[in-house]
């Protein structure tokens, strides 16, 4: 998969934006961006598209800004020029696409039928747009495809929304997301950019699901350990669980028998999807332990520690089963 598609999946959510006056660019960029989301598709749906494309590019050089709507090779010169990073068309026109990949764009043509699919990979291409998602059988006209093009990664878009969001990325072949719910016409018109930013957060929120799962208390030994938990029994009835190297209390709190990791113990965080979780933290200056790194029988990683300590707990990820 091409670098910037496997961006844009790290980040999960593509806003779908139409810019009437170019000069809203700048402050719509930046409130996307303080609400964790780099990445922007502006349509070609507006005169204005381009300016704000270069406007963006030039302002914000981390952010993926790309170009949508784009049905000629006009305007692709245009999106090009004004510094977009990709290509996205509604449907998919084979000269369009060859167009783009003869100038080293990525491009994502949109696809809603297994003979799109087939003319997309015949021209080189891995990663589609299914649009309109919704409209043209949703998620399940999108599983029914990908069984026999096992290789082909699809990002939807038309009809996402919070609603259906996760069920949509729950879907090991679906990239991300594009949707328009986070920036309306209404909210850019009245240029209401901290409601666009909360929303922004609260689809990364909702996307993520960060759920406190258990809290590890340590201890100097089995016995001490024990201790503990019978009382936690005593007090609370909570259920114990005695296992190899820790106890679990009603599978809330887990009392080790050894001091682990963190001056106190550790806090578990549960995520919708940890790959994501990481990308959206590493934005706020997270980094990780790369040796606490554990994965699933099928390689998949399921559980990482962020580095340092918050209250004398240090704090590992969870992916959810």
């Amino acid at each position: 998969m091409n670098e910037i598609f496997e961006t844009i999946g790290k980040i999960g959510i593509v806003p779908v934006i139409k810019i009437d006056d170019a000069e809203k660019a700048i402050p719509l960029a930046d409130a996307l961006i303080k609400g964790g989301l780099p990445v922007a598709e502006v349509t070609f749906r507006t005169e204005e598209a381009a300016e704000a494309i270069s406007r963006i590019s030039e302002k914000f050089p981390e952010m993926l800004v790309g170009a949508g709507t784009v049905l000629t090779k006009e305007q692709v010169d245009n999106a090009v020029k004004a510094g977009a990073k990709f290509i996205v068309s509604p449907g998919l026109n084979p000269n369009i696409v060859k167009y783009c990949l003869e100038k080293g764009v990525p491009m994502i043509p949109g696809c809603s039928s297994p003979s799109n699919i087939e003319t997309a990979l015949e021209l080189g291409l891995d990663t589609v747009k299914f649009f309109p998602a919704e409209a043209a059988g949703g998620l399940a006209m999108i599983k029914a495809m990908s069984a026999p093009y096992g290789n082909v990664k699809f990002m939807p878009t038309g009809g996402i929304s919070p609603k259906n969001l996760n069920d949509y990325l729950s879907f090991k072949k679906i990239v991300a997301c594009g949707g328009s719910w986070m920036v309306t016409d209404a909210l850019l018109k009245e240029e209401r950019y901290d409601e666009i930013e909360a929303l922004a957060r609260q689809a990364i929120t909702a996307m993520l699901g960060f759920k406190l799962v258990h809290i590890g208390i340590n201890s100097s030994g089995g016995e001490e350990a024990m201790k503990a938990a019978k009382l936690f029994e005593s007090f609370f009835g909570m259920a114990l669980n005695d296992g190899e190297q820790s106890i679990f209390m009603d599978d809330v709190i887990e009392i080790m028998k050894f001091n682990g990791r963190g001056t106190n113990g550790h806090i578990a965080v549960q995520t919708n999807d940890i790959r994501r979780a990481m990308y959206y933290l590493s934005g706020k200056g997270v980094t990780f332990c790369e040796e606490s790194k554990t994965y699933d029988a099928n390689g998949n990683l399921n559980l990482v520690y962020l580095d340092g300590e918050i209250g004398g707990f240090a704090v590992h990820l969870k992916q959810k089963a």
